[in-house]
C-alpha cells in the first residue's frame, strides 16, 4: 500500500538507509508498567525508504481502555479482539533485526516490552530511533514537534489522528523526510540501543506512600517521637520487619532504606554490629533505639506538622518578583538568592567564569538568533557562547537548521562540520563579530514560531499555571551535548524535600531505575547524546518541594573535555520549549546541576544552575540523603 509520500532517494544516504519497523501505540494510559495496548500497527520499511509489510490489529486488554475520548476505543469495541499473546509471534518477526522507529520511541517501546513481557518472551529490538528526538537534532521551523505538526510541515496527509495504522503510515512519510534534512545537515541518527528487557523493572511496584508530615528533626534524649521524624531499622528484629515498618507508618513516621544526617533515629537491637546503617548513624550521631523502646514510644507519637499546612503558608507570603505569568511564556524574575543556592553533598568547585547577568537593555541585536561556536580554548568558547547571551541570542552546541550564524575561533576552520556549513552558505563571522554584530534579518523573521526564552546561568523563571487538560501534561527538561560526545553522560533527577533529602531511595530517578514509584517523575531516554526528565508537577505530593536534575559522566572525562550542556523545557515532550539555557562554565567536574524545579507558594518555578562538582554521581546521591553502592 502507498504511505502517500514519495520514498527518499537512497543514493548518497549509505548512513541513513537501514531496515525500519515504524510502529504506533494506543494505550489505556500513560504508565507502561500499569496500563494496556489496546491497538498497534507496525510498517516495514527497506533502506530505500519504501514499504514491504504492515500489519495492524486491535487488542482486548481485559481491563478498562482508559481515555476513551482520546482513542475512540471502547470496551464494546475491542471484545472478541486478540489478546496481545496471540499476535506477538507476528509482530516479533516484523521487529526483528529492524530499528524500531516511533514519535517519542521510548513510550511505544517500554508498552511493547511490557506486553512482551506478560506474554512470556523478550522484545525482539536490538535499536530504536525517535522521530521526536531525531527532529530535535534537525529543528524545523515549527511551532511543535507533535506528529500532526510535522506531518503538515513535511507535507505528509494525516487521515485519522489517533488511529494506530494511519498514525504508523503518517509516522513512515515524516521519517522518509526527517533523514532527508538529517542527511542534508550531516547530523549522525540518535540511535539508542535496547537492551533485553526482562528485568526487575518490569515487575509490579506497590509505590510506597509519602509521609504527610515534615521532618521535626531528632527526639530528645528520652523523650517522645513526633510524626514525620525519620527512621532506620537495621539488623534482626522479633517483630516481623514488614509489620514493624508498617506500624511506624501507620503512626505518622517516615521509614527510610538508608541513614544520612538528616536521621531522626535507628532502630537495632545491636548498636555494634557494623551494618552500614549502624556505621553511618555512629558517623552522623544519630540517636539509636532499640526495638522494646521503639515499639513503646510508636504508642505515643506526637502530631506532626503536615506538609499541606506548610504549602498554604508560604502561598500566603508575598513573592518578591512578577506575578504569575498566564500567558504562553513564562516570565523572567530575579530572586536574591538566584545564583547563590546553597547544596547538599560535596563542596562544589569554583566555575571557571561567574554567570553573565541577565542584561535589560533593549539593544539585543542578536534576539532571535542561534549561533553556534567553533574552534578556541575551552574558555575561549564559553565566553563566547556568554556573549551571545547577553546579546539576546541562543548559544547552540550542535548544527541544525535552526541555527543562523556561526562565529569561528581558533582553529574552527578545521571543524568536522565546516564543510557541511559552507556547502549550506551558513553565515560565518571571526570572534571580534561579537564586539558589535551586524546582522541581516532571518528570512521570515516575526512569522515562525516564538524563540523560547534564553536563561543565563542562575536564572529564574515562573513557570504557566496549568489549567484543564494542560494540568495532566509533564514538565519537561531536555539536556543534550555535542553529538560527537564519545563516553556516556546520565541524566538523573532526586526528588527532595525541604531539607534538600529524597524521601525515600526510590525518589533518585536514573537510567538503572527511570521512574519514582509514583511514576511522577520519569527519565526518557532519547538518543545517546540528548535525555529528558519529566515531571508531573500537579501529581508530585506536598512533601516533594523541589526536583534537580543533574549530569553525571562516567568514567574519567570532565565537563570540561565534554563541553556545553544545552538544556531546554517546556509542557510535554513534542511542546515547544519555552526556556533554554546553554551551561558551560564548568571545568574538571564530573557531575554537574542542571536546573531545579522548585515551589514557590502556588507557583512553580524553574532555576538553570550550571553548578559543577569534582566528585562523582555516589558522592551527589549521598548527598541528597540517597543510600548508593560503590
Amino acid at each position: 500500500m502507498s504511505l502517500l509520500s514519495p520514498a527518499f532517494d537512497a543514493s548518497g544516504l549509505r548512513d541513513y538507509a537501514h531496515d525500519w519497523a515504524v510502529v504506533d501505540v494506543e494505550t489505556s494510559g500513560l504508565v507502561a508498567r500499569r496500563d494496556r495496548v489496546l491497538s498497534l500497527a507496525v510498517v516495514v520499511l527497506g533502506p530505500d525508504g519504501e514499504q514491504t509489510d504492515e500489519f495492524s490489529t486491535l487488542l482486548d486488554p481485559g481491563c478498562d481502555p482508559g481515555p476513551v475520548h482520546v482513542h475512540g476505543l471502547t470496551a464494546e469495541r475491542l471484545r472478541g479482539a486478540p489478546g496481545f499473546g496471540r499476535v506477538a509471534p507476528r509482530i516479533a518477526a516484523m521487529l526483528r533485526d529492524r530499528v524500531l522507529v516511533a514519535h517519542n520511541a521510548q513510550f511505544d517501546y517500554d508498552f511493547l516490552a511490557h506486553e512482551f513481557a506478560r506474554a512470556g518472551t523478550a522484545l525482539p529490538v536490538a535499536r530504536r530511533l525517535c522521530t521526536l528526538a531525531l527532529n530535535r537534532r534537525v529543528d524545523p521551523p515549527t511551532e511543535d514537534l507533535r506528529l500532526g505538526t510535522l506531518a503538515a510541515h513535511y507535507g505528509v496527509p494525516q487521515i485519522r489522528a489517533h488511529d494506530a495504522l494511519d498514525d504508523t503510515r503518517v509516522l513512515a512519510g515524516v521519517l522518509r523526510a526527517s533523514l532527508r534534512e538529517a542527511a542534508r545537515l550531516e547530523l549522525p541518527l540518535p540511535f539508542v540501543s535496547c537492551p533485553p528487557r526482562q528485568d526487575p523493572r518490569f515487575a509490579p511496584r506497590t509505590p510506597k506512600t509519602p509521609c504527610a508530615y515534615r521532618n521535626p528533626g531528632r527526639p530528645e534524649p528520652g523523650g517522645p517521637l513526633a510524626q514525620g521524624m525519620k527512621v532506620a531499622i537495621t539488623g534482626e528484629t522479633l517483630t516481623p520487619r514488614a509489620e514493624l515498618e508498617r506500624q511506624a507508618v501507620e503512626a505518622g513516621l517516615n521509614v527510610m532504606a538508608s541513614v544520612s544526617r538528616h536521621t531522626s533515629a535507628l532502630v537495632t537491637n545491636d548498636a555494634s554490629s557494623g551494618s552500614g546503617k549502624a556505621r553511618r548513624a555512629l558517623a552522623e550521631g544519630v540517636p539509636m533505639l532499640d526495638e522494646a523502646t521503639f515499639v513503646r514510644l510508636l504508642g505515643d507519637v506526637r502530631p506532626g506538622t503536615p506538609h499541606e499546612l506548610t504549602r498554604s503558608a508560604e502561598a500566603a507570603i508575598p513573592s518578591p518578583t512578577t506575578p504569575p505569568a498566564t500567558a504562553r511564556t513564562p516570565q523572567p524574575v530575579q530572586e536574591p538568592t538566584a545564583t547563590a543556592v546553597t547544596l547538599p553533598g560535596p563542596a562544589p568547585s569554583a566555575p571557571s567564569t561567574p554567570p553573565h547577568p541577565a542584561l535589560v537593555t533593549q539593544d539585543r541585536p542578536l534576539s532571535g538568533r542561534r549561533v553556534l561556536v567553533l574552534g578556541g580554548t575551552h574558555p575561549d568558547a564559553v565566553a563566547a557562547r556568554g556573549r551571545i547571551v547577553e546579546l539576546g541570542g541562543a548559544a547552540a552546541i550542535n548544527l541544525s537548521s535552526s541555527v543562523t550564524d556561526v562565529v569561528l575561533l581558533e582553529g574552527g576552520e578545521e571543524d568536522r562540520r565546516m564543510k557541511r556549513i559552507t556547502a549550506l552558505a551558513f553565515p560565518t563571522h571571526d570572534a571580534a563579530w561579537l564586539d558589535a554584530p551586524v546582522t541581516t534579518p532571518l528570512p521570515g523573521q516575526g512569522g515562525g514560531p516564538a524563540a523560547p526564552r534564553v536563561l543565563p546561568r542562575g536564572g529564574v523563571v515562573d513557570l504557566p499555571q496549568p489549567s484543564g487538560s494542560a494540568a495532566a501534561v509533564p514538565w519537561t527538561v531536555t539536556a543534550a551535548w555535542a553529538q560527537q560526545t564519545s563516553c556516556e553522560i546520565d541524566v538523573v533527577a532526586f526528588v527532595v524535600d525541604e531539607e534538600e533529602q529524597v524521601c525515600f531511595d526510590e525518589d533518585f530517578v536514573f537510567y538503572g531505575a527511570p521512574e519514582n514509584p509514583g511514576g511522577t517523575v520519569r527519565l526518557h531516554s532519547d538518543g545517546p547524546t540528548e535525555q529528558t526528565i519529566g515531571v508531573d508537577l500537579a501529581a508530585l505530593p506536598p512533601s516533594a518541594r523541589k526536583v534537580v536534575v543533574a549530569a553525571a559522566i562516567d568514567g574519567s572525562p570532565t565537563f570540561g573535555d565534554i563541553g556545553a550542556i544545552h538544556i531546554s523545557s517546556g509542557p510535554g515532550t513534542s511542546a515547544a520549549p519555552l526556556v533554554q539555557a546553554t551551561l558551560d562554565a564548568a571545568t574538571t567536574e564530573r557531575t554537574m546541576l542542571l536546573a531545579e524545579l522548585y515551589r514557590r507558594g502556588p507557583l512553580w518555578r524553574l532555576r538553570a544552575v550550571g553548578q559543577g562538582y569534582d566528585r562523582g554521581l555516589v558522592a551527589l546521591a549521598r548527598g541528597y540523603g540517597v543510600d548508593v553502592s560503590d
